[in-house]
């Protein structure tokens, strides 16, 4: 940045102001804890938070008129200056209080070196960091509770969730390889994480909600995104011992909000072939619904609404149920190839043993330059048939027992709904 003594006047006036404001906003809630305190007995309040914000701001302007190496000096001289004016003071009111805590030298700092990045940096940034510092400092009594009450599994099993999005993700190669048979590891990865991220939201949400209630949400949820990986994800729940019919009320409910998503894309893409799809996803998406609310109905009656589970998820469950869906994928994909791309209804039918998204995505665009308005739709609803029917032949097969019969027969009955509903209408 240009040297501070060259700056617009009003411009420098703008990022002093932020910097102020940065203090102004931590300091308020540094003192609203501390607010019972009498005048001088506590280190820092709202006039010395408001200060030290205006104090990085104002050595980051002097910082900007010495050089690189110079102004870096002089933003580590103020700093710990600070550091040197208030340590003695906060130890003075910890052994006062006898209390062991660093957070409002902590936020000192903090607010010094986001006030000077006000000026040097981005203001917009410094300003949303400071937002977030001061919710954090405001959500002590919730996070110290969420800590007391965290189990180690849901600990372990966020951490796996972070490291396979945010570490192992980007070193995945993002293109189709010849040795995989054209598939795309970033997608199979994407796809494994998709799972894991539905088991933990499942299993926040029947810690918060209850089983019967939370498990309907999540497969909601799931149904936004994938109802195969929803379903997949309750298939392994019942299998390790869960609720199997509260289970197979969330697996229904995904595929529900999944037809109606479908309708959703197709008509944001061609709504002239959105038409032919209301009324029998329509109807497949009301009668899942019903079986969905059936089934919770009948668990609670039983008083199976089952427990939470112990274990968020586990990535060896995961990542066998990501490559079942993989293969899949490439047995699709091969069959596709030797069918031709003329045998568009056929593609369409294999396609669906794994995903609808690509059908409902590009079948539709052909129309009615290359296939009819009805074709299309026929297209679509071929994937959506075959997809209720491998979900229910993974559930059958991955869940077993009651949750496999269940989901199955009413996943199947809703399908067979949809399918007289396009035949006479």
């Amino acid at each position: 940045m240009a040297p501070y003594a060259a700056m617009d006047a009003e411009e420098l006036i703008r990022r002093l102001a932020a910097a102020l404001a940065i203090g102004l906003l931590v300091g308020t809630e540094r003192h609203w804890r501390e607010r019972q305190e009498a005048a001088g007995r506590r280190t820092a309040g709202v006039r010395t938070f408001a200060l030290t914000g205006l104090l990085g701001g104002i050595m980051a302007v002097l910082a900007g008129n010495l050089g690189q190496s110079g102004g870096a000096l002089l933003l580590g001289f103020g700093l710990a200056a600070l550091l040197a004016a208030q340590l003695p003071l906060a130890l003075r009111e910890a052994d006062a209080e006898n209390k062991v805590s660093a957070t409002s030298l902590v936020a000192a700092l903090g607010t010094y070196s986001l006030g000077a990045m006000a000026v040097m940096g981005n203001m917009a940034v410094a300003g949303a960091a400071a937002v977030a510092m001061t919710a954090i400092l405001a959500a002590r009594e919730s996070l110290h509770g969420m800590m007391t009450r965290i189990t180690w599994a849901e600990l372990r099993s966020a951490l796996v969730l972070l490291s396979m999005t945010l570490l192992v993700m980007p070193l995945v190669p993002d293109e189709p390889m010849a040795m995989l048979g054209g598939l795309n590891p970033a997608k199979i990865w994407r796809f494994a994480i998709l799972l894991a991220a539905i088991s933990y939201l499942g299993y926040l949400a029947v810690r918060l909600m209850g089983p019967e209630r939370g498990l309907l949400f999540s497969g909601a949820a799931g149904g936004l995104i994938s109802s195969t990986a929803a379903t997949l994800s309750n298939a392994r729940a019942a299998a390790a011992g869960g609720a199997a019919l509260v289970l197979a009320a969330g697996a229904l409910m995904a595929g529900a909000v999944s037809c109606l998503r479908t309708i959703g894309i197709v008509a944001f893409i061609a709504p002239q072939v959105a038409v032919f799809l209301l009324a029998p996803l329509g109807i497949a998406a009301l009668g899942m619904a019903l079986g969905a609310f059936v089934l919770s109905r009948r668990a609670a009656a039983d008083g199976a609404s089952g427990s939470v589970p112990e274990n968020p998820f586990e990535l060896s469950a995961v990542l066998k149920i990501a490559l079942l869906l993989a293969a899949v994928a490439l047995i699709s994909k091969l069959a596709g190839e030797r069918l031709g791309p003329g045998a568009v209804l056929a593609v369409a039918a294999i396609t669906g043993l794994a995903d609808v998204d690509a059908v409902a995505l590009s079948v539709p665009l052909l129309a009615p330059a290359t296939i009819s308005l009805e074709f299309a739709a026929q297209a679509v609803l071929a994937a959506v048939g075959v997809n209720i029917s491998a979900k229910a032949a993974y559930a059958v097969m991955l869940g077993g027992g009651r949750f496999g019969v269940a989901f199955a027969a009413l996943s199947l009955a809703a399908g067979a709904a949809g399918a007289l509903a396009l035949f006479f209408l």
